[in-house]
C-alpha cells in the first residue's frame, strides 16, 4: 500500500485529521507510539505534525505510521496533578498571545509565563491586546503603558478590537505566510478574532461568566485553520493559567526574560540568580527603573514556583 505524507490539522482523541499533499483530508488513527525524548506526553500526535499516512484499503480513513521530526512544539501540563504533558501544537513560526484589559482582564503574570514559554522554545511571540473598544480612558492609557513596556523589551504589541476591526490589518500582515498558534485565557476573544479575520469560518463564540468574569471554553481541541490571505493559524482551547518550562537550574530562567538576561551579563557572579547575591546588576537595574518591576516580580514568582519549590520543570499548568 502506498504511503502518503500530510500535515495534521485537527486532533480529537484517537482520531487525527491529516491534510495530504494532494489537498485531501483523511481521518487517521495511530500505529505505534511516538514520543518526544524525555517528555511523558498524553498525545502522540499534535496539530502541525508532519506525518506519514497509510490509507486503509477500500476506506476513506488511514493509519499514521510515522512522524517526521518536529522543528519545535509547545506543550502544557495535562492536569494539575498529572506528571504528563499534552502537546498543543508543533512546527510553528510564531505565537500570538491574545490578552484583554477587561471582560476578562488578563493578568500580567499570565502574559509573562506565555512569553517565557515561547522564549524557551525559541518561538517568536506577538502580543495582541483585544477589546480596546470596551475600555474607558484610564484602561486605554494602561493598555498603552503595557504596549510600551513589552515593546521596550522587544515584543511586537498590537492594540486591537476583534469586534470593531481596529488594527486587524496589522494582525493579518503579521500572520501572512506563517503557521502560527494563538493562545489566551478563556473569554479573551480568540474565536471572535478568527471569525473576523476569516469571514465564514463560523467558530462558536462563548459568553463571559458574570460571577467570575471568566470566559467559558468554546474551543475544546486544537485545530489549524487556513486563512484566505495566506496564513495558517492553530486555534487552541482557552486556558486559565500557565506554569513554566523544563528548567533545571534557577539561572536558566533568566535566559527567557530577555531584558533580565541582557543586564545579567554584568552581574558579579556568572551564575547569579538575581535574588540575593551581591553585585547583582539586575537588582540595581530594577531599583533604577531600567527593568520593569512587574517583570522582575513575576520572574521571582515563577522561579520560586507555584507550590513553593525553588525551581519548576513543567510548562503549562491549566
Amino acid at each position: 500500500m502506498d504511503k502518503l505524507k500530510g500535515v495534521v490539522i485537527k486532533t480529537t482523541g484517537s482520531w487525527h485529521t491529516a491534510k495530504l499533499k494532494s489537498g485531501q483530508l483523511m481521518d487517521c488513527t495511530v500505529r505505534g507510539k511516538f514520543r518526544i525524548k524525555g517528555i511523558r506526553n498524553t498525545n502522540p500526535i499534535a496539530v502541525g505534525d508532519v506525518v506519514v499516512v497509510e490509507p486503509n484499503p477500500n476506506e476513506p480513513t488511514g493509519v499514521i505510521t510515522d512522524l517526521e521530526p518536529r522543528t519545535n512544539y509547545i506543550i502544557r501540563k495535562a492536569t494539575k496533578l498529572s506528571k504528563q504533558a499534552h502537546i498543543i501544537a508543533s512546527n510553528i513560526d510564531q505565537v500570538f498571545l491574545l490578552a484583554a484589559m477587561a471582560e476578562p482582564e488578563t493578568p500580567l503574570m499570565f502574559i509573562d509565563r506565555v512569553l517565557v514559554t515561547a522564549e524557551s522554545y525559541r518561538i517568536p511571540a506577538v502580543i495582541l491586546f483585544n477589546k480596546m473598544d470596551l475600555l474607558d480612558e484610564d484602561q486605554q492609557e494602561l493598555a498603552e503603558a503595557y504596549q510600551y513596556l513589552y515593546e521596550s523589551i522587544g515584543y511586537p504589541v498590537m492594540l486591537i478590537s476583534a469586534v470593531s476591526g481596529l488594527n486587524l490589518d496589522q494582525v493579518r500582515g503579521k500572520m501572512k505566510n506563517t503557521t502560527s498558534v494563538i493562545v489566551g485565557q478563556s473569554g479573551v476573544g480568540k474565536s471572535t478574532l478568527l471569525n473576523q479575520l476569516q469571514p465564514g469560518l463560523g467558530l462558536k463564540i462563548g459568553d463571559i461568566s458574570e460571577a467570575h468574569q471568566q470566559g467559558k471554553h468554546t474551543t475544546t481541541f486544537a485545530e489549524m485553520h487556513e486563512l484566505d490571505f495566506g496564513a495558517n493559524i492553530i486555534d487552541t482551547p482557552g486556558i486559565r493559567s500557565f506554569g513554566l518550562v523544563e528548567v533545571d537550574r534557577a539561572e536558566e530562567l533568566s535566559h527567557f526574560f530577555p531584558e533580565i538576561f541582557e543586564v545579567g551579563q554584568n552581574c558579579r557572579f556568572h551564575n547569579c540568580t538575581h535574588t540575593h547575591e551581591p553585585g547583582c546588576a539586575v537588582k540595581e537595574a530594577v531599583e533604577n527603573n531600567e527593568i520593569p518591576f512587574t517583570r522582575y516580580e513575576n520572574y521571582l514568582t515563577i522561579m520560586k514556583g507555584d507550590e513553593g519549590d525553588k525551581y519548576r520543570k513543567d510548562i503549562y499548568a491549566q
